[in-house]
């Protein structure tokens, strides 16, 4: 079973992030010097999961605007997808929200993207409205997902079931 560590992203981590976003999104991307600021933002919440051999399968980028998160990126690279990976990130960034006594979490998502969608519904996130032609690559629209109070009973305890439910990977989390 592969072993993953959840790590905050440092400058150090920028070029084996910058790697995976050019694959992920070839036409499109952030450039490095958009992930060095994002580091260096008192909002951010930036973090990478690493094997054991400190690889960088995957990323996620979050910011904190009074009670609110927005979850402004996620990403894994396509030979580590299925591995929970995502889930994984989402999971430490619900822990940052529940540290922080945030109580929303939203996002954008590319309304053909189903596998995301599904994975952002397995965390309750809703639908709420649409973006029309957010994406500058080809125009195509986002939805808006929301999450209900992360507080409420019905959230966490789906939560900790989301949680329970990973067993492809062994994880461990550093501050």
């Amino acid at each position: 079973m592969k072993k993953i560590q959840i790590n905050r992203m440092t400058k150090d981590d920028v070029d084996g992030v910058f790697a995976i976003e050019t694959i992920v999104n070839p036409h499109h991307h952030w450039s490095k010097e958009s992930f060095y600021n994002e580091i260096a933002n008192k909002l951010a919440y930036y973090y990478c999961a690493k094997d054991e051999d400190g690889k960088i399968l995957a990323y996620i980028g979050t910011w904190h605007i009074l009670e609110e998160s927005h979850i402004t990126i996620l990403a894994v690279h396509p030979d580590y997808r299925g591995l929970q990976l995502a889930q994984l990130l989402i999971i430490k960034a619900i822990q940052d929200c529940y540290k922080e006594m945030i109580k929303y979490i939203t996002l954008e998502v590319r309304e053909s993207n189903v596998a995301a969608i599904s994975l952002y519904e397995k965390f309750l996130f809703s639908n709420v409205g649409m973006r029309k032609k957010y994406y500058q690559d080809n125009g195509e629209n986002a939805l808006i997902m929301f999450t209900q109070n992360i507080w409420y009973d019905t959230f966490k305890n789906n939560f900790e079931k989301v949680k329970a439910s990973i067993d492809k990977v062994e994880y461990s989390y550093d501050e």
